[in-house]
């Protein structure tokens, strides 16, 4: 039987990608034949399948450019647990730091999450059910006289003392939202304090214990004055957990984690040894940490409070502009295991403007819909694209170039006079043109000197 992804070939892969972001074909490619090489494996017989390991991606380019957005839209096309870390926030053990083997730890915290959040769905309509069924049995017993007024308006709502429907007309009132301003007493969980007593990478196993304990010591209930309409989602809530069995959601998050997590480590050319230096002073730290991460990518068992977490067949994207360093000063070991090396394109005008128009979630777009909502009904001019897109490749070569972030900037100083008076441009039609956007730049123009007007 033919399953989601297995329509998902390289070039559709490539295709959804596309929709989200403009241009570097060449990662883009990298990546859908990484995934679609995780769909072969599972079809292939289980012996064969556990000795073929994921070809792990570095991807090379500067800020901006595209690279966790590719990995995160490909997590998301194929429904697969997801983190991204910075390699600069991990110290060599010993160090005051987090632990690399923590990303191994979120990887499973957002499989879990993800799992939890499908199975509740499924069960989402008995869950309310159930928690309706809560509430009246809380309600019932509070009619103490056959014509008691239910809800805000006393003159019309009036709910028999006894019989077998009272309970179907009280559903019915509770579902016209007739008794939300009622307040009722409830029990729900106490929500104590996640604390780690113990700082430092070389305590995290103590804090999942830590942990462990505190879970089980839960459980404990408190009594809550609440309103109808405040009751609900919180009995609701409730009874989500009580209809998914929590030991599946566990196995299938350690599963989907195992099988098919990514984990983009971003930054990694700033744990690399700059070229030319020994390993003294701060470059110690980097070389350590690089070490430390060498088990984890080539596959080694990490504890979590869920259980064991085998990252053999996880798949690493490691990023890094690799402006100062190279990929060559990362240890030897630790290039071996980013076999696919992509560089991506700098950003140009002709791209900007396909970023502000053509993605699924263009800015443009955004800022349409955005300002939609307050009835003003905006309209962008082809030259006032360009010419936006002029502005922000001029300001990434005379400062620092940070790629496609530099349009949210020049998009929210352009917009910042009719974001701010929205009230007073509801129901007309604003149009940006060319003179409107030299008319906010106008010091630029004047002086073309963006680093001071535009972050």
């Amino acid at each position: 039987m033919m399953t989601e992804n297995d329509t998902l070939t390289p070039h559709r892969i490539v295709e959804e990608l596309d929709r989200y972001i403009v241009g570097q074909k060449k990662a883009k490619k990298a990546v859908a034949i990484a995934l679609r090489n995780r769909i072969r494996r599972q079809r292939l017989p289980e012996e064969i399948r556990e000795e073929i390991a994921p070809k792990n991606i570095l991807m090379i380019g500067p800020t901006g450019v595209g690279k966790t957005e590719i990995a995160r839209r490909l997590a998301k096309l194929c429904g697969a647990p997801f983190i991204k870390v910075e390699a600069t926030k991990y110290t060599e053990v010993g160090y005051v730091g987090r632990d690399v083997e923590s990303m191994v730890r979120d990887l499973m915290a957002s499989s879990v999450a993800m799992v939890k959040e499908e199975m509740e769905a499924q069960v989402m309509g008995e869950a309310k059910r159930r928690a309706e069924d809560r509430l009246l049995d809380i309600l019932l017993p509070g009619i103490t006289s056959a014509d008691e007024p239910v809800g805000e308006s006393q003159a019309t709502v009036i709910v028999p003392r006894s019989g077998a429907d009272t309970k179907e007309k009280f559903r019915t009132l509770l579902r016209e939202g007739k008794l939300d301003s009622r307040e009722i007493e409830i029990s729900v969980p106490a929500q104590g304090p996640q604390i780690e007593l113990f700082a430092g990478s070389q305590f995290e196993e103590m804090n999942i214990a830590l942990g462990g304990l505190q879970n089980m010591l839960g459980g404990k209930k408190k009594k809550r004055t609440v309103t109808v309409s405040e009751a609900l989602p919180l009995l609701e809530a409730e009874e989500r957990e009580h209809l998914v069995d929590q030991e599946k959601i566990v196995q299938e998050a350690r599963r989907r984690a195992q099988e098919s997590g990514i984990i983009f480590i971003d930054e990694m050319d700033k744990i690399a040894n700059r070229e030319g230096k020994g390993s003294s002073g701060i470059d110690v730290s980097r070389e350590g940490v690089q070490r430390d991460l060498l088990p984890i990518v080539e596959g080694t068992t990490v504890n979590t409070k869920w259980g064991p977490i085998d990252t053999t067949h996880v798949l690493f994207i490691g990023a890094g502009a690799f402006t100062v360093s190279k990929p060559q000063d990362l240890i030897p070991e630790l290039q071996g295991r980013f076999p696919i090396r992509v560089e991506l394109d700098a950003l140009s005008g002709d791209d900007f403007v396909r970023i502000l128009t053509e993605p699924k979630n263009a800015l443009v777009t955004q800022y349409i819909q955005l300002l939609g909502t307050e009835d003003v009904e905006l309209e962008f001019s082809k030259d006032a694209i360009a010419r936006i897109a002029e502005i922000a490749e001029a300001a990434n070569r005379q400062s620092e170039n940070i790629g496609a972030r530099r349009l949210q900037t020049v998009m929210e100083r352009l917009l910042e006079d009719v974001s701010f008076d929205a009230d007073k441009y509801a129901h007309t039609k604003v149009t940006i043109d060319r003179a409107y956007v030299d008319e906010q730049f106008k010091d630029y123009v004047q002086q073309q000197d963006l680093s001071k007007y535009i972050l």
